[in-house]
């Protein structure tokens, strides 16, 4: 089912999480949606989109170490 995930570079995906992930560096934007989040106060789209958009690496990465560790 995850085929694609062990196709896709590790260097992609930490590369991607450290600059999408991360950025704006000061501080990070994807912190930032988090809270939101758990406040309760993301509700415009465009904030739903970029949440999505600066998350997407970081949860990849997560789950292709999720999936090296506990194949």
């Amino acid at each position: 089912m995850f085929k694609w995930l062990d196709k896709l570079p590790w260097e992609v995906l930490i590369i991607g999480s450290l600059t999408l992930g991360l950025a704006p560096f000061s501080p990070p934007h994807l912190w930032e949606k988090l809270l939101m989040l758990s406040q309760g106060v993301l509700s415009r789209p465009i904030d739903i989109f970029d949440l999505f958009l600066h998350g997407t690496f970081p949860v990849l990465l997560l789950m292709k170490t999720l999936r090296r560790i506990w194949p």
